[in-house]
């Protein structure tokens, strides 16, 4: 069996170990799917506790990286660990330890977008920061960010796998942000200070 053969696992069992949901129940021994918007993600998670969310986004960036390089000892080439991001968001997405519920993949997804090229997910952090400084909407920061690292990459120079897989990668965090969008549009929304759901 080739190496490659076990990347798009690796990366997905890394990406589907949920920081989010172990650390709110190690440190308050609750369900953080059962406040806030229910999401298990950095942004609910430091709503309920500000040090677990912090670290929860840590982590779940720290994951996204890893599988991109765990791609590249396991033998993979710049079209294996591109995809191995992919892996890695759609692993947080949809955990195989929460019945395939998972969180909303953006921390995992800036880690991994590093690991595949850093100058263009410097520029998006930069959008991201700019976003949520104006609106203080995260998920409207979240969603342009995503949006914006494809275009970016390409921009960098980044070669043709890590601009189709990261294209597929953002999008499937801007689905996941489905409600928030509604929310957005209807004007209902609630802002990050505000403590509410994300």
């Amino acid at each position: 069996m080739q190496p490659e053969t076990w990347i798009p696992l690796t990366a997905y069992l890394l990406g589907s170990i949920p920081f989010g949901f172990l650390l709110v129940r190690l440190v308050e021994g609750k369900d953080i799917r059962r406040y806030g918007s229910g999401n298990i993600g950095a942004t609910n998670v430091f709503r309920k506790n500000r040090g677990a969310g912090v670290l929860t986004l840590v982590l779940d960036a720290a994951k996204g990286y890893l599988a991109v390089l765990a791609a590249g000892w396991l033998g993979g080439g710049v079209e294996w660990q591109a995809a191995a991001a992919f892996c890695a968001i759609a692993g947080h997405v949809f955990t195989v330890w929460l019945r395939f519920r998972g969180g909303k993949g953006v921390a995992t997804g800036c880690g991994a977008f590093l690991a595949l090229s850093p100058p263009a997910l410097a520029t998006t952090l930069g959008v991201f920061v700019l976003v949520l400084a104006l609106s203080r909407y995260v998920s409207a920061a979240s969603i342009t960010a995503a949006a914006l690292f494809p275009l970016c990459a390409f921009l960098y120079g980044a070669p043709a796998p890590v601009l189709c897989w990261s294209a597929l990668g953002a999008l499937l965090i801007i689905v996941k942000h489905h409600a928030n969008i509604r929310r957005l549009r209807a004007g209902t929304e609630n802002r990050f200070r505000s403590g509410a759901r994300s």
